[in-house]
């Protein structure tokens, strides 16, 4: 059976619940709610696997807070013996309109620290990374308050209508790869 690591970025504890930097992780929850999944607390996360036509989905939610998420991907890459390819990350992104989604197989982490780690401790910008857009008009704040603050009705609600498209997306790129996935979704709205 043919496995993928399917990370969604976030921080674990109550105060980070429903924060935009949570983004990876409110997919996740998705993608389980959806299909009856139920995420197990191991080693530097949690997680839940997915089986479909001869694939295996292992969604993971790193418990390691964002800014060492590098250090959960490498050692479930390693564990599960998954090759870089069949990675893909999901995390907020601040220079992306809220609601938009960019799915790339490589490039920066555009000044996201989990993204950041991930690529230090793999050793490569290359990998798969879905960045979903977090930003309303985020310079009237800063930053980092920005990020760990709690989404307002208005953007959760905006949010969750993308999830179903997000939801297709993992699917899509598990079963049709990299390529084809980011031509059928990068150009929809």
């Amino acid at each position: 059976m043919k496995k993928y690591l399917i990370v969604g970025l976030g921080n674990v504890g109550d105060q980070y619940f429903d924060t935009r930097h949570n983004i990876g992780f409110m997919v996740l929850n998705f993608f389980a709610n959806k299909n009856d999944l139920s995420f197990e607390d191991v080693k530097y996360g949690s997680i839940c696997e997915y089986k479909l036509k001869g694939r295996s989905f292992i969604f993971l939610k790193p418990n390691t807070y964002m800014n060492l998420s590098g250090k959960a991907v490498q050692y479930w890459l390693k564990k599960e013996k998954i090759d870089i390819n069949n990675l893909l990350v999901i995390s907020d992104d601040l220079n992306l309109p809220l609601s938009s989604i960019r799915l790339r197989s490589g490039g920066s982490c555009g000044g996201h620290n989990g993204l950041l780690d991930i690529e230090s401790r793999l050793g490569t910008k290359s990998y798969n990374r879905l960045r979903i857009g977090i930003s309303t008009d985020y310079h009237n704040y800063n930053q980092i308050e920005f990020v760990l603050g709690k989404l307002s009705d208005t953007e959760h609600e905006e949010l969750l209508l993308i999830f179903p498209k997000i939801y297709e997306l993992i699917i899509s790129f598990v079963m049709n790869g990299i390529d084809f996935t980011m031509n059928n979704y990068n150009s929809k709205k």
